[in-house]
């Protein structure tokens, strides 16, 4: 058994995190469990479902395929960390359409739609759905979810034209 440890730093949420941790810590339970970001769910550990979907210098990653001391120096923001108009009207948007439930799937689903609406709020459903694919959800069969990213897209379109 691998019992290397490594000091990673990594910034989370704009706070720098550092952690002595075993080398093969990874990035979820890194967010998880020494920067303390719980938003971030731990599902299948095989970067299927997407509940641990953060965003690693802007961009969305499943948290569960990356080893801690890969994400060393990079910006990483989870569901907490998601600031500004388009996290907010997309939660919103996700209450007023039903989109979530049981609410596990809801922070990879929020922080993947808020990193495609903040490149593209135009983006056609195709676009959310081809974008989701990585993200399951066992209870709302997605059309509310789809519905609901739409939704707060062209409700930030029209802010942007106001």
């Amino acid at each position: 058994m691998d019992t290397e440890q490594r000091v990673v730093e990594v910034v989370v949420n704009g706070e720098r995190v550092t952690g002595d941790v075993p080398a093969r810590t990874l990035l979820i339970h890194f967010v998880r469990e020494v920067a303390g970001c719980t938003g971030p769910h731990v599902g299948c550990d095989t970067g299927n479902c997407g509940a641990c979907t953060v965003l690693l210098d802007g961009k969305p990653v499943k948290s569960c395929l990356l080893l801690a001391v890969q994400a060393g120096e990079q910006q990483v923001t989870t569901i907490e960390g998601l600031q500004g108009r388009c996290p907010r009207v997309l939660r919103e948007k996700f209450s007023e359409h039903a989109a979530v439930q049981c609410g596990y799937c809801t922070p990879g689903m929020l922080t993947n739609a808020t990193a495609l609406l903040e490149r593209d709020p135009g983006a056609d459903d195709a676009t959310i759905r081809t974008t989701l694919k990585g993200n399951l959800c066992m209870c709302t069969g997605y059309q509310q979810i789809v519905d609901a990213i739409s939704d707060a897209g062209k409700t930030l379109r029209e802010g942007e034209s106001s």
